[in-house]
């Protein structure tokens, strides 16, 4: 199977009409993986697949906007007729369990390891599910996070998550063919530890650049900005082929 990127939602902070926040489904190599459960992703993830299938959930960060809809997943496998065979791996940054088990108001997170197996991220994280090979790296956040690098019979997709500029995420989109990168501000401003949380269109572009990808996918648009007009800045400062991520499409390459 070919490597392909379906798009379940890209909003950022919170989910809109029709337009969930961060999610997608990577599939590829025979694996189905769930990259990032923002709120919203879970019933748009119910009209590609069925979510029992999923070979893996792939979380790069524990901000709600990219992981609160772990807790739909619970309720439908645990509750909702939706059981999978096996626990699904859920590869995340460490905690992630913990805090699941919170909404449920419970101290301990045992009564999860029937539906979820919950692993730990770390820097250089490396699995392979069938021929669809994750390898995780430690960007640059206010809080644990990581971009992901997805690769499958030679073809390469890189995920900023939600990243500042760093070396670490130039490198993980080197060569990628598919680069899916946030665009959340306008500008920067607020101080350093405000610079390093998220980037700008030119930042993004410029990311893409240097890594030399074949093609930016502009995503995790913030509420100070358009779609279209983050796309177009960073194709200015990018100077290859770059397009928004919207709902619902499906890229195969």
């Amino acid at each position: 199977m070919p490597l392909t990127l379906t798009v379940l939602g890209t909003a950022s902070p919170h989910p809109g009409p029709d337009r969930p926040c961060s999610g997608y489904l990577v599939s590829g190599g025979g694996a189905e993986v769930w990259v990032d459960a923002g709120p919203g992703t879970f019933a748009a993830l119910q009209r590609h697949t069925d979510p029992a299938r999923l070979t893996a959930i792939w979380i790069s960060h524990l901000h709600a906007d990219h992981s609160a809809d772990l807790l739909a997943a619970a309720y439908a496998f645990a509750f909702g007729g939706m059981t999978p065979p096996a626990p699904v791996p859920v590869y995340a940054p460490q905690d992630c369990a913990r805090r699941l088990a919170g909404f449920f108001g419970r101290p301990d997170v045992d009564f999860l390891k029937a539906v979820f197996d919950f692993r730990d991220l770390y820097d250089g994280h490396d699995v392979r599910h069938w021929n669809l090979r994750l390898t995780s790296r430690a960007v640059v956040h206010d809080t644990e996070a990581y971009g992901l690098r997805a690769e499958c019979q030679g073809s390469v997709l890189a995920y900023s998550g939600d990243s500042g500029p760093c070396p670490a995420l130039t490198e993980l989109a080197t060569g990628a063919d598919l680069f899916l990168c946030e665009a959340d501000i306008d500008r920067h401003g607020g101080g350093e530890r405000f610079r390093q949380v998220h980037l700008t269109p030119e930042d993004a572009g410029r990311v893409a650049r240097d890594a030399r990808v074949r093609e930016l996918l502009v995503t995790h648009v913030g509420p100070t900005l358009t779609r279209e007009a983050a796309t177009e800045r960073a194709a200015a400062a990018c100077g290859r082929p770059t397009h928004a991520a919207v709902e619902g499409t499906v890229r195969t390459f």
